[in-house]
């Protein structure tokens, strides 16, 4: 697909328009529309419900921000999320080189689980015993995406759970697909490994 058949088919291409003129509610409609799946992207990225709510925040304000400079060469959502990505990876980035300035008590009481409390399955699953082992499952995953180098852990969230073609994960993150698919064949492998680990064979 080509630059201006990608332009063409953005579904977002007049709201885009309208806020790079500072139609407030133009840019609020692709809020609207986009922060759910950034929200999705970033908890997996950064695997913090509340980090993801910040990085989701601080990557609207940027997209705003440079709404003039987004050159429409892709789509916006892909422009989007590429910022998203990149949010939540120099967050985890900030993050690692804090942790290594700093003592840590393993007895603290603000562990990652108490923001992770609010994670609640439809109340319709077919009963308490499924809702623990999908819940132990979702855990298992999450825990074995937060131990992958961030660029495959970015590859395989966009592929795998967010279903983005290999063209577009190639536009967002700015690499070719062939590294994509290298990549993505990689952080499969390294999960198929941690999950057989912590679940034994599900």
């Amino acid at each position: 697909m080509t630059d201006a058949e990608k332009i063409q088919g953005d579904e977002d291409r007049e709201h885009v328009f309208l806020s790079r003129n500072g139609d407030l509610d133009a840019f609020e409609m692709l809020v609207n529309k986009h922060e759910k799946r950034m929200f999705n992207i970033a908890y997996r990225i950064a695997g913090d419900l509340e980090d993801a709510a910040e990085i989701v925040q601080d990557a609207f304000f940027s997209a705003h921000r440079n709404l003039k400079n987004f050159e429409q060469k892709s789509r916006f959502s892909t422009w989007l999320y590429s910022i998203t990505v990149n949010t939540a990876k120099n967050r985890l980035a900030q993050a690692r080189a804090k942790n290594r300035h700093e003592t840590h008590c393993l007895d603290d009481p603000s562990s990652h689980e108490e923001g992770k409390k609010n994670f609640e399955l439809s109340s319709n699953e077919p009963s308490a015993l499924n809702l623990l082992i999908n819940k132990d499952r979702q855990k298992s995953v999450q825990e074995c995406l937060s131990r992958l180098d961030q660029d495959f852990r970015s590859v395989i969230v966009l592929r795998d759970i967010q279903g983005f073609s290999y063209a577009e994960i190639g536009d967002m993150l700015a690499i070719a697909e062939g590294t994509v698919k290298s990549r993505l064949f990689r952080a499969r492998d390294a999960i198929r490994d941690c999950l057989k680990k912590l679940l034994g064979d599900w």
